[in-house]
This record gives C-alpha cells, structure tokens and sequence, in this order.
C-alpha cells in the first residue's frame, strides 16, 4: 500500500492555472522554481511568483516538471490533504493558566487539542509562545519575513516566562523575538495577566521591553486570566475584582500615554473585559487606533457598538417597526452593552419588542462571563419559561466552526426544540446584528464571515 504524502494534491480547482497546467490529484508537489516544499508557508511564499515551474512525483515515484504563467500572487488551485500540508503542531508547555487544562472531562478530542504552531499564526492569527520553533524554522521566518506573527509573550523576565509556561525554554523566546525585530519583522503580543504573578512592576517592565522592541512590536493586548471550577491540581490562580482590574487599567493607560506622546501610538491596550472588570466605560473608537487587537477582545465591544449606531443612523423608522418580537441571549459580561443597542433601537422605533438575557456559565463555572463559551445546556436551562418572542439571537462564537454545534456538543436544533424558537447565530457585527433586529436574512457572505471569526471571538466577549 502507498502511504499519502501531506503535500499530496488531492485535488485541482476547475479553471484555475494548475488545471489548465494538467496537474492531476495524487501527485505530490515537491519543489517550486528548485525550491523544497514542505507545508504551507513554502507553497504559499514560492507560488506567488507569475512564473514557476513545478516538480510534481507521481504515486509510484515518477517525476515530472511542469511551467505555470499566472498572474501575480494568483492561486495555484491547489487542495492539499491537510491545510498545513503537515501535522498541526501541539504546544509543548503547561502554562500556569491555560484554559484547555481546565476543561471538564468527557468533551470531544478537538477541544483537548492544543496548537502552538508558527503558520498557524501567519495564516489564521493564533498566537504563539516560540517554545516549538527550531533554529531552522526561526531562520526561515527571517528569510521569508514572515510577518505578522502573533506572539503569546506574558512576561519578559525570563525566569518568570519559564515558570508560568512550565518549559525551561520558555525564557529562549526573548532572544527569538529580538531576533525578529532585527529583521524587521512585525510582532502583535499578547498578555494573559495572572494577578500577583506577571502583573504590578513585572508587568511595567514587560511593557517597557517589548516598547524597546518597537515598531517590530505592533501592538499589544493585556487580557485576563480565564479562571474555570475545573483547576483541581493546578497552580492557584484567582480572579481579577473590581479594584485590582482598575488598578491594572491604570499602569497600562499610562504606559499607553506616554508612549503615544514619545512615538505616536498608544501601543498596548487592555482588553474589554478588564474595563468590564472594573465597572469603566469602555474608550471610543478613537482610542484603538487601528483595533489591530480586536481577536483578543481590546476594541471588540465599543466597534461593535459604534457599527451599529451608524446601522441605525442609515435606518428609517418604518425598518424597524416590521421586527417581529426577538430575543438575545449572551455572556454576562456583554449583556449590558446589548441591552443599551436594544435600547437605541427601541427610542428609534418605539413597536421594537426584544429582552438581552444574561446567561451564566454554570458549564465552566461563573467567573467564565464571555459569549464565546456559553453551552447550549445553559441556554436551555436558563431560557426555559422565559418570554423569548419569535426568535432567539446568539453570538455565532458560541458555536463550532462552520457548524451548529455548541462546546457541550449541544446543537442549535436540540435547543430550538426545547425553546421552541428558532435559533439566529449572529457574527460580531453591529451592521449585521441591526439586521438581525429587523430579521434582515443573513447573507452567505456574512454567515461565511461569523464562521470564519468564531475562534477569535470564542475567549472574548
């Protein structure tokens, strides 16, 4: 029996330049203009090219060498066997506060599943904390300028970063990413702040480091730790109050001001949830500049909130009123700013019928107060008996990718069935959120765009 190469091609797009070339599925594509291929980030960087030739080997090892003319940058039309064309990476640390550690038992295997993989932050934003990257792939990046990479950094002290990854490695990051920024190559980080541990002067300096490293370092965000009732056996961790995520906003405001004076941008941002935390009203938009950290829940709320004012602006009256009774049920740290969208919708038409429901997380327990990891369980369990109108509108993060099935693989129908209304998964989007309202459909473009966020948006609220 042949065994299936990952960079088998399993199959050609119809009319694309690989078709019209004669490339057949089950071929192999082994090298493009002489150069190796052995993932992705090599077929996605030497096929961008007008001009290539392509060295193909056939099932029983037969090579063949094919030329392409295309248009810059056009796609070969090339499926792969895997989207890597190798096996996704796993993360080799334990961090401290890693969330999929504190998983209940008996969930499917996908959520066990922990990627720390290099190209998986290039092509689809994860983050990454560099502890699985060997000489040659660190080379590669450099020499590819790979960029952005999106890096999990949460301490620059480098005893610190070994102790909170649990990986005597961990401190060999430092020294990537400023090896990175020699390059030039562009860094958006990451802080998940764990109270008493990397917070306080450990996190000034962290700030004060990676600002050395600027304008490589593009940005960064300081998230929370996420604290589940399944951390038997883990290392302590609290929450963050009300004082101590105020006090949290507070060193990275400042440190945000001055460098916005000394180099014309704020650099690093606190997550929604902090401001949440400490019962603050979120910044305006202005304030997130470009909201390059918006996957990590920094801008999230107040664009959300901002897209929809100008939704309703654009709105007549008279679209409103045709709104059948609805109801949105979120996180419970995201309740409150749906209930004020409600609102305005309501003043603008005064026949607007919908109720924002709260829903606590009784899966993961209550201090989990995003959208993004609320169950179906929960939902049923705390929506049954309520008046929820003709329609039930959820974050499309609560659900699986591409599909209809929550964390607790609970799926939408099990919960229309128990509710009897119809379930709306709804992307985070204040334009198609509106819609929504009005029971607007959703477009196969925007349904395509909530699944294709899900992930970004699960942790967050």
């Amino acid at each position: 029996m042949i065994a299936i190469s990952m960079t088998a091609i399993r199959g050609v797009d119809p009319k694309s330049p690989a078709r019209r070339a004669g490339i057949r599925p089950g071929e192999r594509l082994t090298a493009i203009n002489g150069h190796p291929i052995e993932d992705v980030l090599d077929y996605k960087f030497y096929s961008y090219d007008p001009q290539l030739e392509l060295t193909l080997e056939s099932p029983e090892g037969a090579r063949r060498t094919v030329r392409i003319r295309k248009g810059e940058g056009e796609d070969l039309g090339l499926d792969f066997e895997t989207y890597l064309m190798d096996a996704a990476r796993s993360c080799a640390n334990r961090c401290v506060f890693c969330f999929v550690d504190q998983m209940p038992p008996g969930m499917r295997k996908s959520l066990y599943f922990k990627d720390d993989d290099a190209r998986l932050s290039f092509l689809q934003g994860n983050y990454l904390t560099l502890t699985n990257l060997s000489p040659r792939e660190v080379q590669r990046i450099c020499d590819l300028r790979i960029s952005p990479i999106n890096i999990s950094v949460h301490t620059t002290d480098r005893e610190l970063r070994c102790k909170m990854l649990n990986n005597p490695r961990a401190g060999e990051g430092i020294d990537i990413m400023k090896r990175f920024h020699a390059h030039t190559i562009t860094m958006n980080c990451q802080i998940v702040a764990c109270p008493g541990l990397n917070d306080g002067p450990v996190l000034d300096k962290t700030l004060s480091d990676l600002a050395d490293m600027f304008p490589a370092v593009n940005s960064i965000s300081v998230v929370p730790v996420g604290v589940t009732k399944y951390r038997q056996g883990l290392y302590p961790l609290r929450t963050y109050d009300r004082d101590s995520a105020a006090a949290l906003i507070g060193q990275v405001e400042t440190f945000a001001a001055r460098h916005l004076e000394e180099q014309g941008t704020r650099l690093a941002w606190c997550s929604d949830e902090f401001y949440l935390l400490a019962g603050r009203d979120l910044p305006p938009e202005e304030y997130f500049e470009d909201f390059t950290q918006l996957d990590n829940g920094v801008g999230m709320l107040t664009l959300l909130s901002g897209e929809f004012r100008r939704a309703l602006d654009l709105m007549e009256p008279e679209e409103l009123a045709g709104a059948t009774s609805f109801s949105i049920a979120t996180g419970v740290s995201a309740a409150p700013c749906l209930e004020r969208l409600v609102g305005m919708a309501r003043k603008k038409c005064g026949t607007i019928q919908g109720s924002v429901y709260p829903i606590r997380n009784r899966f993961f327990g209550e201090t989990i107060t995003v959208a993004g990891l609320v169950t179906g369980g929960d939902l049923i369990g705390q929506l049954q008996g309520q008046s929820l109108g003709q329609r039930l509108l959820i974050p499309a993060s609560m659900l699986r990718a591409g599909e209809n099935v929550f964390l607790d693989d609970v799926t939408t129908d099990d919960v229309e069935q128990a509710l009897g209304v119809p379930v709306i998964p709804v992307p985070q989007d204040g334009y198609e959120l509106l819609d929504a309202i009005c029971g607007v459909p959703l477009t196969p473009e925007a349904r395509r765009s909530a699944w294709e966020n899900e992930e970004f948006y699960r942790y967050n609220p």
